[in-house]
């Protein structure tokens, strides 16, 4: 009898243990998302009281890395000849880029503004080359300062081509790869200062990145997500501007979206993902192309949509951006103090054929120069794994800065 009465109180437990097991877990399965998007919730928002994620958005512990490539021109003779350029792709060089944010303001209105710094160190065990290799590249000073005396003064002009001629400036130059980037002594670059005040963007030593290194982009003004999560990182303005001014259109000077790093959470295959770029001086937007694995890690995958860089006439609400060239070729003019800069994806990447057919020595794919990010499809996306533990992404956003002499690569 004892026995039987042990079994029927055992059942009686096994039975009352599993009811109350399928009732937690029924009541996990509805209410363990809600906490779960709850504490996603806290600690994304901009909050000083949130702790670790508050101290990794305003001091990012993990470290970006920027590689760079040059074209190196094979046959610079030639060319004055009126010979097609040949180049070779040099590199990567990386540079390990540390960022953080200072000036910090918090506003009445759910916003904080912030000014984010950068700084580059070379990585050299990361690189194919170092800082001392030798590159032959479109000599950037002369070619722009040429365009941008086209309507100048024939005195002026002459003038000028006297002083290239002088300092021995050409259109080529071969200078190791350090100096292009953070810079090297010009003596044109002191004259153009001296005699043409505001004509050059620097008034020390010349270089594609020598305004970078210790630098900002500007303040920032984004929305902290703590009234609606859905606007966390979102651009409210950009030194304190609402818009720019440096294209023809109000919706091409729109600023949208966040500021290139995080987004709000939650992205599904219907998102889209819009950033203020200053260095582009536009906005962008990315859109879902497909699911895939990084890392072992289940993945969105959104890229820039083929009409990134497409022209007014293959795409009308570009025409803003024009006076357009090819497809594939943004002018940046404008707001590069009127020097004939453009971008465009690496190796001219999607864009008009014929572009490829005025250079020798470009192969673009879309594995190697599209722009892309991947993003986990339930967390919520942000830029190399910062603040890791409650969001991951891989983002991958490359471009080519060209300079481009009307009577050089583009006809």
């Amino acid at each position: 009898t004892r026995m039987a009465v042990s079994k029927s109180t055992l059942s009686i437990v096994l039975i009352v243990l599993g009811g109350l097991s399928v009732l937690f877990g029924t009541v996990l399965v509805f209410v363990g998302p809600i906490i779960i998007d709850d504490q996603i919730v806290k600690n994304v928002e901009i909050n000083p009281n949130n702790g670790l994620s508050y101290t990794m958005w305003k001091d990012i512990p993990v470290p970006f890395f920027m590689s760079v490539y040059f074209f190196h021109i094979v046959n610079p003779d030639e060319i004055l000849k009126g010979e097609k350029p040949t180049v070779v792709q040099r590199g990567p060089y990386v540079y390990r880029e540390k960022r953080w944010k200072d000036n910090i303001t918090f506003h009445d209105n759910h916003t904080v503004s912030y000014k984010e710094y950068r700084q580059y160190f070379f990585e050299e065990s990361m690189s194919v080359g170092n800082e001392s290799d030798l590159v032959t590249i479109p000599n950037m000073l002369v070619l722009g300062a040429s365009v941008m005396m086209e309507n100048m003064p024939f005195p002026v002009r002459m003038l000028l081509s006297a002083t290239f001629k002088s300092f021995e400036e050409g259109p080529f130059l071969t200078k190791p790869v350090g100096e292009l980037m953070w810079g090297y002594d010009s003596k044109l670059v002191d004259f153009l200062n001296k005699y043409f005040p505001g004509m050059l963007p620097t008034s020390g030593k010349f270089g594609l990145f020598a305004e970078f290194n210790n630098s900002n982009a500007g303040q920032f003004t984004v929305f902290t997500g703590q009234d609606d999560i859905r606007k966390v990182h979102m651009v409210d303005s950009w030194n304190g501007l609402k818009s720019v001014n440096y294209w023809r259109s109000e919706q091409c000077n729109m600023i949208n979206g966040t500021a290139g790093q995080m987004w709000p959470p939650f992205m599904t295959k219907e998102s889209t993902m819009p950033f203020y770029s200053p260095d582009a001086c536009r906005s962008m937007e990315l859109v879902y192309q497909r699911p895939g694995m990084s890392r072992g890690i289940p993945v969105y995958r959104f890229v820039a949509p083929k009409t990134l860089f497409a022209n007014g006439a293959d795409y009308p609400p570009n025409e803003g951006f024009c006076p357009c060239r090819q497809s594939g070729l943004l002018s940046v003019r404008t707001c590069r103090h009127n020097s004939p800069v453009f971008i465009s994806h690496p190796h001219f990447f999607e864009a008009d054929p014929v572009l490829l057919d005025t250079v020798n020595g470009l192969r673009p794919n879309e594995d190697e120069h599209g722009l892309f990010i991947d993003i986990h499809p339930v967390r919520k996306p942000g830029t190399q794994n910062k603040n890791c533990d409650t969001y991951l992404n891989f983002w991958k956003w490359s471009f080519s800065i060209l300079l481009i002499h009307s009577a050089w690569l583009c006809g």
